[in-house]
């Protein structure tokens, strides 16, 4: 929460990000919970993180990204490629959790701040 204070003002979200939040709130059964968690999409989140597009910019390094990496044998989920993608061409550093999911991706930057030794 400390990071996310400091860097309110330089925090983004990728569309494909977007879709996964959304999509994971609108698959929860109807109740109070699910309610809580879309208001707090819909009022607090959406208008005040800017949404960055999977552009073409975003796209044509995918492509190349998906096809270097193919011929490596891996294949790593179609949609933490666009988000990678989207990070990459706005020369952005992606925070997750999840950072064995964007290992093999060329030229990303990827941090984990629920870790001590986050670099930011």
């Amino acid at each position: 929460m400390k990071r996310i204070e400091r860097f309110t003002a330089e925090l983004s979200t990728a569309a494909p990000v977007w879709n996964e939040l959304l999509y994971g709130c609108y698959r929860l059964p109807h109740s109070s919970r699910r309610l809580t968690l879309e208001r707090y999409l819909l009022e607090v989140l959406e208008p005040s993180l800017p949404l960055l597009p999977y552009d073409q910019r975003a796209a044509s390094w995918h492509a190349t990204e998906r096809a270097r990496l193919e011929k490596a044998g891996k294949t790593p989920a179609f949609v933490d490629g666009q988000i990678a993608a989207i990070a990459v061409v706005r020369d952005l550093v992606l925070v997750t959790r999840n950072v064995s999911d964007y290992a093999h991706f060329e030229g990303l930057r990827v941090d984990n701040w629920e870790r001590s030794g986050g670099s930011r």
